[in-house]
């Protein structure tokens, strides 16, 4: 656990310093967020956060391979978790591409398939289906290869879509990538395994990136992360997900948490989990794209009309309402993990309250502590 500590604290230390470096570049190249109609922050923010993010990463790669605990690790944790380095260096340059000169919808989709597909030939896919009966499905390379594309392209874009309020997509994030985290190294300890996993690695150091890099993107944000860094983390957060399975089977996923007794939902938890995390910005996107569609118009049409944007419609500041969407995250991500990995009225009566508590603040504080400034955004 040390280990891990010191992984995520490397990478937030250097995210932190390089986006001093990423907001000159960002300056110099002209990577600058300008306010538009649909935008909620009022003047001009430079992008290209996700360089810092990039290198937060790679250094955290660097560093855990030379710790003594990790470093002794089977060569498949720093095999997996460079292939998934590569390709997210990859996607942030895509990413890049588009802070710097916008590029159309398609091509981003394309640079999103074509990292995806990377992992795909380097063996990072989903190689088994959990089935009712507590067996589970292998799927043949093409099932496999067409999950993966799904739920990574869904993931990368799901935060996409999120990053329009200053500090929100990191945090739901590393609220995410925590809960993984979480979920990894407990699946290891009561399988009775080694702790070194891809899984554990990967949540620990995009952890670390989020929260090295919220200190500049709250509100008011100095650095947007641009699609340079909402893509990066995205693909990071699935890739996570993605490495457990070619690391566990289904049999030992299921049965490795809340006792000996087969589970579903564990198994179905790396592909789940990315979703599961991200279900208020992947409904949110699933909402643009009805709502945007109905109007006669592309679903890649922007509008002021998406979650957060009704949270501020509805009476919250917004450091108040990126609070309220983190509170979601952790609710929906920290219950999905909870839920499998322990069972019992302790458990359940937790996650009630939290449920509870959650949807009080959202729709009790706006009546009882209305700001009293007029509220500046950032989209």
């Amino acid at each position: 656990m040390r280990e891990y500590a010191l992984v995520f604290l490397i990478a937030a230390a250097v995210t932190y310093l390089l986006t001093v470096i990423a907001r000159e570049i960002a300056i110099r190249t002209g990577a600058i967020a300008e306010v538009r109609d649909r935008d909620v922050h009022a003047e001009p923010i430079p992008y290209l956060g996700g360089l810092a993010m990039l290198g937060g990463l790679a250094a955290a790669y660097l560093v855990g391979r030379e710790l003594p605990f990790l470093s002794g690790s089977g060569p498949f944790v720093f095999r997996d978790a460079g292939i998934v380095l590569i390709a997210g260096a990859m996607i942030c340059a895509v990413g890049v591409l588009d802070d710097l000169f916008e590029l159309d919808a398609l091509s981003k989709l394309g640079g999103q398939v074509l990292a995806a597909g990377f992992l795909i030939v380097s063996g990072i896919q989903f190689n088994f289906f959990p089935q009712p009966d507590g067996t589970q499905f292998i799927l043949d390379p093409t099932q496999g290869a067409l999950l993966t594309a799904v739920v990574v392209v869904a993931t990368v874009n799901a935060v996409n879509f999120v990053d329009g309020l200053d500090g929100l997509a990191a945090g739901v994030v590393g609220i995410g990538a925590a809960a993984f985290f979480l979920f990894s190294y407990q699946l290891a300890n009561l399988n009775q395994v080694t702790l070194a996993t891809t899984g554990a690695f990967l949540s620990a150091a995009l952890a670390g990136v989020c929260a090295g890099f919220l200190p500049h993107n709250f509100h008011p944000a100095r650095l947007f992360m641009g699609d340079s860094g909402s893509m990066l983390i995205g693909f990071v957060l699935s890739s996570s997900a993605l490495t457990l399975t070619t690391q566990f089977s289904g049999t030992e996923i299921s049965q490795g948490a809340s006792g000996s007794q087969a589970s579903l939902l564990p198994t179905l938890l790396p592909v789940l989990l990315p979703i599961s995390i991200l279900i208020v910005p992947m409904a949110d996107l699933l909402l643009a794209v009805v709502r945007r569609t109905r109007a006669g118009r592309s679903p890649f049409a922007p509008d002021k009309q998406h979650l957060h944007h009704r949270l501020l419609e509805i009476g919250h500041s917004q450091r108040r309402a990126v609070f309220i969407m983190w509170l979601w995250a952790a609710l929906v991500a920290f219950g999905t993990v909870l839920a499998s990995l322990y069972t019992g009225p302790l458990m359940w009566g937790s996650l009630a309250a939290a449920a509870v508590l959650t949807i009080a603040l959202t729709f009790v504080l706006p009546i009882i502590h209305k700001p009293h400034l007029a509220v500046t955004e950032e989209a």
